[in-house]
């Protein structure tokens, strides 16, 4: 059992880092892209929202790295399950020629998220430098913490609509316009603090906007969601997680009829 358990970490591991070459590969700044694209979103709306609209005149005197943050977490929440979705298709080949896990291959599209999440990480350690904001160690645990909580939500859906994606090509579209949806319904280009305390309640019924909330206020205000709070997201994403791969094995089976 331990030699399976070790032959597939290995086997995600190696799907993963090949993903993560090919995915650059080509391409003159190579790997640079993974920093580049999000760092050239944030700028162009950091500007928009800072010098235009001006929200450090609001009481938000660290809003750079209140943006820089959410858009971070969130650009690894959309890249993590739009590869996560698509999985099982874009590796047609492992699931119809060969024996291969299908569980594993959903995971390791997932993970190459994670690689670019973590080069990405470099920009915000910059920018908190530069700000001369240096988070507790608390609040660096509670972000690891929300990011592996935020990363077995990036599962769970992967888990529940790479099938579907399978059979029906249309969940790409749509899952395109719910991210659209997502982001904006989420406290990412305006703080949570602007709006009417019941909106801002209402709001965080939603696991991502709860995440990119509470990870925001402790890195850079020390401020954290309580127990009770953390308890019942976490029971949730832990529910939503074991009822998805349920529905993945069992529809796994006629994946293959669809590629």
């Amino acid at each position: 059992m331990k030699k399976n358990h070790e032959n597939y970490k290995e086997l995600i591991l190696r799907l993963a880092k090949t993903d993560f070459k090919l995915r650059y590969h080509g391409s003159v700044l190579g790997y640079v892209w993974a920093i580049l694209k999000p760092l050239l979103l944030f700028l162009i709306l950091n500007f928009v929202f800072s010098s235009v609209f001006n929200f450090k005149n609001m009481g938000i005197p660290y809003y750079t790295l209140d943006l820089l943050t959410g858009l971070l977490i969130f650009s690894f929440f959309a890249e993590g399950t739009s590869a996560g979705i698509a999985s099982l298709l874009s590796k047609s080949q492992l699931v119809t020629k060969i024996y291969v896990p299908r569980w594993t291959i959903v995971i390791a599209s997932t993970l190459n998220a994670l690689f670019v999440f973590g080069m990405n990480l470099i920009i915000m350690i910059g920018f908190f430098a530069y700000y001369g904001k240096a988070p507790s160690i608390e609040s660096i645990l509670m972000f690891i913490f929300y990011i592996m909580l935020l990363y077995a939500l990036v599962v769970a859906i992967a888990f529940l609509l790479a099938p579907l994606f399978a059979r029906f090509r249309d969940i790409g579209m749509i899952w395109e316009v719910l991210l659209s949806v997502l982001m904006y319904a989420a406290p990412i280009i305006y703080p949570l603090t602007l709006l009417p305390v019941h909106l801002q309640k209402l709001i965080l019924f939603n696991p991502i906007a709860f995440i990119i909330h509470f990870a925001k206020q402790g890195l850079i205000a020390n401020h954290f969601a309580t127990g009770g709070q953390i308890l019942l997201i976490s029971l949730g994403v832990g529910v939503v997680l074991g009822i998805s791969f349920m529905i993945f094995r069992k529809n796994e089976r006629n994946v293959a009829e669809y590629l």
